[in-house]
């Protein structure tokens, strides 16, 4: 049932929300150049990799040896916009409609976290990962990763249709807020580590 209802939804609002697609793929092409979308591996169900989209809110800003610059030196103010309404994630339908994530589950993290995970937080990777998620509603960006992680193994052993919608409704009250973008002292989120519990 929840993949049927992520593949209509998912359809539904690639075409619903196209015209904010293409003006949002315009003014990134027009601010921050090639490429627009920022595309990178996360895992998805059972920790099999996939390619993740969103809309590029940084630029390729290196230093002299060739390395990227931190990520507060290279997202704009145009890029935190985007960010703050969520436009970035609009891609991540495609993904969906795809199968690789679902509208409501654990957000993808990076490849390089799967050996650092505990055995109970790599339950995470039962489902597939979502565009929102419980952790996401309870704060995002704004609270720490053990938090983070208690938040998706609770979703995980407690979801149902009801959590989800309910998840869904939160979601877009906290993108009207724009609560939770980003941790004290980061841009977004810091690095995980490690939380062996």
């Amino acid at each position: 049932m929840k993949r049927i209802f992520d593949g209509i939804f998912a359809a539904f609002g690639l075409i619903f929300f196209g015209l904010i697609i293409f003006a949002t793929a315009l003014l990134v092409r027009l601010k921050l150049g090639n490429p627009v979308f920022f595309k990178q591996l996360r895992p998805g169900l059972h920790g099999r990799p996939f390619m993740l989209y969103k809309f590029r809110t940084m630029t390729d800003l290196k230093d002299d040896h060739g390395e990227l610059l931190p990520d507060g030196l290279r997202l704009t103010s145009f890029g935190r916009w985007l960010r703050k309404l969520s436009l970035d994630e609009l891609p991540q339908l495609y993904n969906v409609l795809k199968g690789d994530m679902s509208f409501v589950g654990p957000r993808p993290l990076l490849m390089e976290y799967l050996p650092l995970y505990s055995e109970e937080q790599a339950k995470r990777h039962k489902v597939r990962p979502g565009i929102t998620g419980l952790a996401q509603v309870r704060g995002r960006n704004a609270i720490s990763w053990q938090e983070k992680l208690d938040l998706d193994i609770w979703y995980i052993e407690n979801r149902t249709f009801f959590l989800d919608m309910k998840i869904l409704l939160l979601t877009v009250i906290k993108v009207f807020r724009s609560e939770g973008i980003s941790q004290a002292g980061h841009e977004t989120m810091e690095r995980f580590t490690g939380l062996h519990t």
